[in-house]
């Protein structure tokens, strides 16, 4: 044996085998199709959200806060100039585009294709019950020819 054969595969051939894996790829084309669904879910949060809360304050999240130790003072820029405001409108929004995003995911992606595996699953077994009723009739047919040929042959016969 020849030292390479030892070591087993190379380092590039194991990651090659992993890149070739279809949960890899899957998951690739989940970040891919997730990175271009939050641009979905920011318009959505912007243009009907926040409208919604506007009607009864601000339309940005941003705005709501409190103080825990006063005076609170924040610059243009966002950057803290005296006191120590707690952000929590920010959490909100944040909170809001979450959910909103999970709930679309569940319903649009998962509860679909939940559905479509499991009408897949109830066919396929469909077609395995229906082989092994085929079986089952067969093997049935088959014992009854077998006694049939049994009898025949011991009331043809006299004993011997």
């Amino acid at each position: 044996m020849t030292q390479k054969e030892k070591r087993g595969p190379s380092v590039w051939q194991g990651f090659k085998a992993f890149l070739m894996r279809g949960n890899v790829v899957d998951l690739a084309v989940a970040v891919v199709i997730g990175a271009a669904f939050t641009n979905i879910v920011n318009a959505l949060v912007k243009g009907i959200i926040n409208p919604l809360v506007g009607a009864i304050g601000t339309q940005n999240l941003d705005n709501y806060s409190s103080c825990l130790e006063a005076p609170c003072k924040v610059g243009a820029d966002g950057s803290v100039k005296s006191g120590v405001p707690i952000l929590w409108g920010s959490v909100l929004g944040a909170t809001l585009t979450f959910l909103i995003t999970a709930a679309v995911v569940y319903f649009l992606m998962v509860l679909p294709m939940s559905k479509y595996l499991a009408r897949q699953a109830a066919r396929k077994a469909a077609r395995e019950g229906t082989k092994e009723v085929l079986e089952v009739s067969e093997l049935e047919v088959l014992k009854e020819i077998r006694d049939a040929l049994v009898a025949q042959r011991g009331s043809g016969h006299d004993g011997r």
